[in-house]
């Protein structure tokens, strides 16, 4: 582990562990970055002190389940948003923490905006993030009726357009 460890103080240590065992991730890496930027501890650093501790806890981190990508459960989280939706999108993003990873949202009209519908991580043995958010965002889509936008569904692209800027340029629709 960094020797950054040793600069926290016994309370931030706690705090720190305790986020860490519920798997707040990011909780966790914000005690560690406030506590220590003073001395000149950087963010990736503070992820590196946190990765070290999910590694020292092991088997006692309650990790959160993955997002449920089964039809009924993401009809049910869509008919909870506000608004009416235009379109089903699914979208790359990453950190240093978990890699490349998809968001799938409904893309609202009325109010605009993104409903959050599931976060895909690439799971050991299961099929690649990109690959599971287009099946389940496809799906999603079809039931309601909507479009499905996945600007790059084999190729990690946090700059891909999005469904809002395809769908006003000219040129094939998806």
């Amino acid at each position: 582990m960094s020797g950054w460890w040793a600069y926290l103080e016994e309370r931030t240590r706690q705090d720190v562990d305790a986020n860490v065992l519920r798997d707040h991730r990011i909780a966790a890496v914000r005690d560690v970055w406030v506590a220590l930027r003073p001395l000149g501890l950087g963010l990736h650093q503070a992820e590196q002190v946190v990765h070290a501790r999910y590694e020292a806890l092991g088997d006692r981190v309650r990790y959160r389940p993955p997002d449920p990508l089964d039809l009924p459960s993401l009809a049910a989280r869509a008919e909870e948003l506000p608004g009416r939706i235009a379109a089903i999108e699914a979208l790359w993003d990453g950190d240093t923490v978990h890699d490349w990873f998809v968001v799938l949202v409904a893309v609202l009209d009325d109010p605009a905006g993104d409903g959050h519908l599931a976060t895909v991580l690439q799971r050991r043995g299961g099929p690649r993030p990109g690959t599971a958010a287009a099946e389940a965002g496809r799906a999603l889509a079809d039931l309601l009726g909507v479009p499905f936008h996945f600007a790059s569904p084999d190729v990690p692209d946090d700059e891909a357009p999005r469904w809002r800027t395809f769908r006003s340029s000219p040129g094939p629709r998806s």
